[in-house]
């Protein structure tokens, strides 16, 4: 069963061979709307491609997924349409140039711009900016980021923000879009054992308030539904593999 708001996931067989090989193969698991998934494992064992499969963004070649109720690989388009992404290197990363609030209004626009329904266009501009405000406190609140105490406030740069710090912006952006399925790479990258059960904490929230969370970490939870790619013994997969892939199924 799937619901309103987060996203029923499923696999049987699943799994994507390339020309290097298999990037993850034989992947069988099930997890009802508002799961707390964690896709485990070591770096370089298909966990992002798997990831970036399981919300539209890659193509599989074996076996099937369900995803809110849509069927992978055949509606790619669907899943994308109601999953988001938080940091996924080479794919969805922060410019480390752009200040926090740059981030925000960015966003900010490309969701007027095409996820805004024509009848919201005719409102007025104030209207308009005042909804846009709402929708991006409430991201920065649902993800834990509190911009006064960012070292320039908002306009704090990228490149200057903490590791956690950052995932919580990334995950504020990608809440934006109001989610079913949420996908954040590398979770507990570079982040202390403290940083990394705030981390956690963050997630488990966002899980246990509807929005299913499909988390890529080396180590997981106890209280987290543990998924592994299972590659090939010769799996390789690179970069350009995963931006090739991405490029065939349309935006990120």
């Amino acid at each position: 069963m799937d619901s309103p708001h987060g996203a029923a996931l499923s696999a049987e067989g699943f799994g994507l061979e390339g020309p290097r090989g298999w990037a993850f193969h034989g992947v069988e698991f099930s997890a009802g709307p508002g799961s707390l998934v964690a896709v485990a494992g070591p770096s370089g064992s298909g966990r992002t491609s798997l990831l970036l499969a399981l919300t539209g963004r890659m193509r599989s070649t074996a076996g099937h997924a369900e995803v809110g109720g849509e069927r992978l690989p055949g509606r790619l388009a669907a899943v994308r349409g109601f999953s988001a992404l938080g940091p996924v290197p080479g794919v969805s990363e922060l410019d480390p140039a752009l200040t926090v609030a740059e981030h925000l209004r960015e966003r900010a626009l490309l969701r007027r711009r095409f996820d805004g329904s024509p009848r919201s266009l005719l409102r007025p501009r104030a209207e308009r900016a005042a909804a846009s405000r709402a929708v991006v406190e409430a991201a920065l609140e649902a993800a834990g980021l509190d911009l006064p105490d960012l070292p320039k406030a908002e306009r704090t740069s990228v490149r200057d923000l903490e590791r956690l710090e950052a995932l919580r912006l990334s995950v504020a952006l990608a809440l934006m879009g109001r989610p079913r399925l949420l996908a954040v790479d590398d979770t507990d990258l570079k982040l202390s054992a403290r940083d990394r059960a705030l981390a956690w904490q963050l997630l488990r929230r966002l899980a246990d308030g509807g929005t299913t969370v499909l988390a890529v970490c080396s180590e997981a939870p106890d209280d987290a539904l543990v998924v592994h790619a299972r590659p090939a013994e010769d799996d390789t997969t690179n970069r350009k593999d995963t931006a090739d892939a991405i490029a065939e199924t349309g935006r990120a």
